[in-house]
């Protein structure tokens, strides 16, 4: 993480920064705000069973299926304030269990991680994972039928595309005749071919990577193919880009790393873009590659995301998108969004000196913004930052706010309500405002986020604080607010039920409020220099458009009230037009009212907050 403290001490108490234009052409929601995305772990989602057994079976634990996704469940998200449903763990993956009555080969224990799978070892990109249908012989249809119903709904669909790497036994049953699979052409007497879909260690044949702390596939449960043997010859490079034939236990030892055209030695083979292709649209960007000879996987990859597209899915979450050359992102996104200009594209990435590059050169829509906002986010709530770093960080992304996606849970990281993270749901309130109406860019929840799931069930492979995504099991809250099918909630203690207010009030609120789409300026330090009840334990700025204007204060503080006086600026008096009289104003997560007072061009607004509350003040 980039460290902005020492930074801040050199500017902290300078006159407040000038507002950031929001440069941004994409259009708002229907309703005039922000996107707010919704991500499902798809067999968790419809889950009821409670067995919670570690490394148990479907039989045991329960699955959920697409067709849990009701009319009613659906509904009850869009309610929630949500306008995408990112879909997580839908492609075919490896998994442990007997699918051979349908024509799915067995996939090896020794080589998948849990009784369920990893959904980043994808095996087959042509069709769905078979766990999740009411008749996995039909699964395809079952999710073109989701798709259906979440469009019909009033959402939009996300889903996963792992280019990086595939299952150690990808191989795709359901190709379409077109389609050509990973490595059936390869030549596999040479490390490297820019055409083969993998890299090859001469010589050596696989080895399944030694245990670590008594490790065992399935937790020791019997199977017939889990016998501490892979057979892969020649061995291939991992997933992580491991280059030994026996990988280490913490490699991506379940993957296969793919070859994008790039020399073991790390030169590119292929085309590279000019530098002035950062201003150019895709159309551009199409025709540059039109007529270039491109790597093989280049092309595999591109036509495995026009068959989703034209399966309706709208977007797609990119795993580990700085694995891959920046000009494939070039080549790939340009040919989605010339077949649908307003596919969502999202990119985990984590290095921010690539960030302007896979934005510019990549056409990525947005990119995760978790090694600045989110990290100083989780520094904050845990009681180890300070409030002053965010103005460094926002003034630092001015340009490309807007594609910078924001949260603080997805399937990556601990559960606020962990022992690891928070402990308490309610310490992150203040950083989820904030997190939220900080920027134009999308939001993203994790389901079970908005209720205070905690992650604390032993699934099996890993370890609680993050919900598994590596074995059946259910998830707590999640079933108390399915309440067996009913999607109402009726089984959540009054304080999920609160939680859950509280995230539906200020997400509905962002994505309706076109002030969000507008302008942004701080105002943490014009109160920090001027105002001494107020400290790095507040946080505070404005947001507008042409008819909006907001005021946000976060107590970041789990102990101590807030009383005193907001202060706002001269040059935001100036910018609203507004004259010295007082103005009735609304907090928009309580509906209370409060007023803000203008005296000698500067603005006044008392504020009276308990300890993690935040205000969010429209003038009337």
């Amino acid at each position: 993480m980039r460290t902005f403290s020492g930074i801040l001490l050199v500017f902290i108490f300078l006159a407040a920064c000038t507002a950031t234009e929001n440069t941004n052409n994409s259009e708002p929601t229907a309703e005039g705000g922000k996107i707010v995305i919704y991500q499902v772990f798809t067999r968790l989602f419809g889950n009821k069973d409670t067995t919670w057994k570690p490394w148990g079976t479907i039989e045991e634990n329960g699955v959920g299926k697409f067709n849990d996704f009701t009319d009613t469940a659906l509904a009850a998200i869009r309610q929630l304030g949500i306008t995408h449903i990112w879909y997580t763990g839908v492609p075919h993956h490896a998994v442990i269990r007997d699918y051979s009555a349908i024509g799915i080969s067995d996939d090896d224990p020794d080589v998948v991680k849990g009784r369920a799978g990893s959904p980043y070892a994808v095996k087959d990109y042509y069709n769905v994972n078979p766990d999740l249908a009411t008749d996995p012989a039909k699964r395809l249809e079952e999710f073109k039928s989701l798709i259906e119903r979440t469009h019909k709904n009033g959402m939009k669909v996300i889903i996963d595309i792992v280019p990086n790497h595939v299952a150690r036994q990808y191989i795709s049953q359901q190709k379409p005749d077109s389609a050509e699979d990973f490595g059936t052409k390869d030549d596999r007497n040479v490390e490297y071919n820019r055409d083969n879909s993998f890299y090859y260690i001469q010589g050596e044949a696989f080895k399944v990577p030694a245990s670590k702390d008594s490790y065992k596939p399935l937790g020791g449960a019997a199977h017939p193919l889990s016998d501490g043997k892979f057979e892969e010859i020649p061995a291939k490079w991992t997933g992580n880009g491991s280059r030994l034939s026996q990988p280490k236990v913490d490699d991506w030892y379940e993957t296969i790393k793919v070859n994008y055209g790039i020399r073991p030695d790390g030169v590119k083979d292929f085309d590279t873009l000019p530098a002035s292709y950062a201003s150019l649209p895709v159309e551009d960007h199409n025709a540059f590659w039109a007529n270039k000879k491109v790597p093989a996987t280049w092309k595999k990859f591109r036509d495995i995301a026009l068959f989703w597209l034209d399966l309706g899915v709208d977007g797609f979450r990119f795993d580990m998108a700085e694995m891959v050359p920046v000009e494939f992102w070039s080549y790939m996104n340009a040919a989605i969004k010339m077949r649908n200009k307003d596919a969502t594209l999202i990119a985990e990435i984590y290095n921010p000196s690539q960030y302007r590059n896979y934005i510019k050169l990549g056409k990525m829509d947005y990119l995760y913004d978790k090694v600045e906002m989110y990290d100083t986010l989780r520094n904050i709530i845990q009681g180890n930052g300070s409030t002053d770093n965010l103005v460094a960080l926002q003034n630092g992304m001015a340009d490309i706010e807007h594609h910078m996606l924001h949260f603080l849970e997805n399937h990556d990281e601990q559960r606020i309500a962990s022992p690891g993270f928070a402990g308490d749901p309610a310490k992150a309130k203040p950083a989820m405002v904030v997190s939220a109406l900080i920027s134009s860019s999308p939001t993203l929840v994790y389901f079970g986020q908005e209720l205070g799931e905690e992650g604390n069930e032993d699934a099996g492979y890993g370890n609680p604080t993050r919900t598994s995504i590596f074995d059946y099991i259910g998830v707590p809250t999640h079933q108390r607010w399915m309440n067996g099918g009913k999607f109402d909630g009726g089984l959540l203690t009054q304080k999920e039920k609160d939680l859950q207010k509280f995230y539906s009030t200020l997400l509905n609120f962002t994505k309706s409020n076109n002030a969000l789409m507008g302008d942004y300026e701080e105002i943490h330090r014009f109160n920090r220099q001027q105002n001494k009840t107020y400290s790095d334990k507040q946080f505070s700025f404005v947001r507008w458009s042409a008819d909006k204007q907001l005021i946000v204060f976060s107590n970041f503080s789990n102990t101590n009230r807030f009383t005193g006086e907001l202060l706002l600026p001269d040059s935001i008096i100036k910018k609203w037009k507004l004259v010295n009289s007082s103005y009735n104003i609304k907090d928009e997560l309580t509906g209370r009212t409060a007023t803000l007072k203008i005296r000698n061009g500067l603005g006044y607004i008392t504020i009276d907050s308990e300890p993690l509350e935040s205000m969010v003040f429209s003038i009337q």
